[in-house]
C-alpha cells in the first residue's frame, strides 16, 4: 500500500489505487451520512478532500473529528466530482491520531489577525498565511546559501556570544552566569566580570563583521549567514531584537564590486524563490 504525501498524491495522482495519508483537519461538514474532511500534511499549501460515509465507520470515530484533529486515512484516491478540487479520497479507514476539543481549539475555519496568531504561535504553522511565510524563508535560506557556494564564497559561523561590539553596531543583550540577587564587586564597587563564566563582560553579537573581515584576509571570499540581536527598545516593523543576517566580506574588491554583488544577489534571491516556490509549494 502506498505511504504518501498531499504533495505526492496532486502531483502524481493514481486513480483507484489504496493508499494512507497522515494530515490534521482543516473542516469538516456534512450530512448524516456522510462526511467531508478537509486535510492537511504540511508537504504543500493545498489541501486534500476526504468522503468517508458513516455506514462504513462507528459513529464515535466520525463524530470525534473536527478542526485540528490528525488522522491517519487509508482509503482509495478518485476523481472529484464537487467543486473545488480535482481528487478525493474515499475512506476505507480512519485512525484518529491526535484529539482536539471543538469548543477550545483557537484556529477555527474564519480569518484570524495577525495579532491573534501571535498569541497563538504554537499554531501558527497551520494557518495559510504562516504556511506560505515559513515556505518562502526556506526557499530563500537555500537560495542564500546556492548563491554564495556556487561563487566560490566560504560560509563562516561567527560568534553569537561575544566580547567584541562590532564597531557600536547597536544596544547589545548581555550575556552573563552569574547571581543577579548577589552580584560580586571589585574594589570600584563595579561588577567584577572577571568572576564571570568568560572572565570578562559578553553579550549577544550584533553582527558577524569583524569575524567575517578576518576570514576574509585569509580564504578571499566569506559570507555569514546568523543570529544577530539588537537591545534597541523600538517596537517597530522595522527593529527586531532578533533576525538573521547576511554578511559578505570579499577580499581585494572596490565598492563598485561590492554594489555589483548586492544587486546580484537580491535578483537571484528573488528570482529563485518565484521559480522554487510556485512549482514546490504552490504558494503563490
Amino acid at each position: 500500500m502506498l505511504e504518501k504525501s498531499i504533495k505526492n498524491i496532486i502531483d502524481n495522482p493514481q486513480l483507484n489505487k489504496e493508499l494512507n495519508i497522515n494530515g490534521w483537519v482543516r473542516t469538516k461538514r456534512g450530512s448524516k451520512n456522510v462526511a467531508f474532511i478537509t486535510l492537511n500534511d504540511g508537504s504543500t499549501i493545498k489541501n486534500i478532500q476526504v468522503v468517508a460515509e458513516s455506514k462504513d465507520f462507528k459513529e464515535n470515530i466520525l463524530k470525534n473529528i473536527n478542526t485540528g484533529v490528525s488522522l491517519r486515512v487509508k482509503g482509495i484516491l478518485q476523481s472529484s466530482q464537487g467543486s473545488g478540487q480535482n481528487l478525493e479520497i474515499l475512506a476505507t479507514e480512519i485512525i484518529i491520531l491526535g484529539e482536539s476539543s471543538a469548543e477550545e481549539y483557537p484556529l477555527q475555519p474564519k480569518k484570524h489577525s495577525l495579532e491573534f496568531l501571535r498569541e497563538k504561535a504554537h499554531l501558527r504553522f497551520r494557518t495559510n498565511t504562516f504556511s506560505a511565510v515559513f515556505r518562502i524563508r526556506h526557499t530563500l535560506t537555500f537560495a542564500v546559501h546556492k548563491f554564495f557556494n556556487d561563487r566560490g564564497y566560504f560560509n563562516i559561523h561567527t560568534p553569537i556570544i561575544t566580547g567584541a561590539d562590532a564597531e557600536g553596531a547597536g544596544e547589545m543583550f548581555k550575556v552573563s552566569a552569574l547571581n543577579l540577587k548577589d552580584l560580586p564587586l571589585d574594589d570600584e564597587k563595579e561588577i567584577d566580570y572577571s568572576r564571570d563564566f568568560f572572565g570578562k563582560q559578553t553579550n549577544l553579537t550584533v553582527s558577524g563583521q569583524l569575524e567575517a573581515e578576518l576570514a576574509a584576509l585569509g580564504l578571499g571570499k566569506v559570507y555569514t549567514f546568523g543570529p544577530t540581536f539588537r537591545a534597541e527598545k523600538s517596537n517597530t516593523s522595522r527593529h527586531l531584537s532578533e533576525f538573521w543576517m547576511i554578511e559578505p566580506e570579499i577580499a581585494f574588491a572596490d565598492l563598485s564590486e561590492n554594489m555589483d554583488v548586492a544587486e546580484e544577489f537580491l535578483k537571484f534571491c528573488i528570482q529563485y524563490t518565484l521559480e522554487n516556490v510556485q512549482g514546490r509549494y504552490s504558494v503563490f
